[in-house]
């Protein structure tokens, strides 16, 4: 995409998030939720879970750290680890199921 702002259209297939850290509440941003099916294995055991996390414009996501809460889909996740940024402008942003 020549425009990220195009790509990330709530009017599409993307949606806000709010992403809380240290007490400071960010402005909403325009991201692309994914949820994916995850079934780990160590040993003989097995955990079915999933891995949620948040597409979103790298400039959107700078000074996020882990700990930070992110509202996204109805719902409250914990930052698990900084954005991973993929090269072309979008990060990804890991989450987990707040306690």
């Amino acid at each position: 995409w020549d425009n990220l702002d195009d790509f990330l259209q709530l009017d599409d297939f993307a949606v806000q998030a709010v992403i809380v850290q240290g007490g400071v509440t960010r402005p909403a941003i325009p991201c692309i939720f994914d949820e994916p099916y995850l079934n780990a294995q160590i040993g003989e055991f097995e955990m079915d879970s999933s891995q949620p996390r948040i597409h979103a414009k790298e400039a959107d996501l700078v000074g996020i750290k882990k700990g930070a809460t992110c509202a996204v889909a109805g719902k409250v996740y914990a930052v698990i680890d900084a954005p991973k940024p993929d090269g072309n402008g979008m990060a990804i942003l890991k989450l987990a199921v707040e306690p």
